[in-house]
């Protein structure tokens, strides 16, 4: 497998919802199932929480450029040594977004490289979803225990 993580969509949306998808907890609750939470400054930290309040991704964020990057650490709060990272690239397109998700630097021996490599896909076919329709998808049915959700 390869140590990076590149996804690309086109979303009939704008940069500013996109940006808000990712970093408003009553967006992220929908399509995601948790919530995004932090105030989204360089330096700041970020969780990914559950209805239950548990944090299950951790980070900090690493840059800061609303609507159009933004790049965190990731890291499961069990195993916050097995760090690495997100960015997110939101370009305008006439009337459309490209949503580029590369999530890299995974450290050798890394167990959240193939559990992000599965969940990447569905949480963000369930964000063009919802950003185009209202409704977002069922992310997780039928996934397997080892997805990053």
């Amino acid at each position: 497998m390869s140590n990076d993580y590149i996804y690309t969509t086109y979303i009939k949306t704008t940069a500013e919802k996109v940006w808000a998808a990712i970093t408003n907890p009553e967006f992220t609750r929908q399509y995601w199932g948790h919530d995004n939470v932090s105030d989204w400054k360089v330096g700041s930290t970020w969780q990914h929480v559950t209805s239950e309040g548990q944090a299950r991704i951790v980070g900090q964020v690493l840059e800061s450029v609303p609507p159009n990057r933004l790049v965190l650490s990731w890291a499961n709060p069990a195993n916050p040594t097995d760090e690495s990272r997100v960015t997110f690239e939101i370009d305008t397109i006439e009337d459309m977004v490209r949503m580029n998700v590369m999530h890299g630097n995974f450290k050798a021996g890394s167990s959240m490289a193939e559990a992000v490599a599965k969940g990447w896909p569905r949480v963000l076919s369930s964000m063009k979803t919802f950003l185009e329709t209202g409704k977002a998808l069922d992310t997780w049915a039928g996934h397997d225990s080892d997805c990053a959700k």
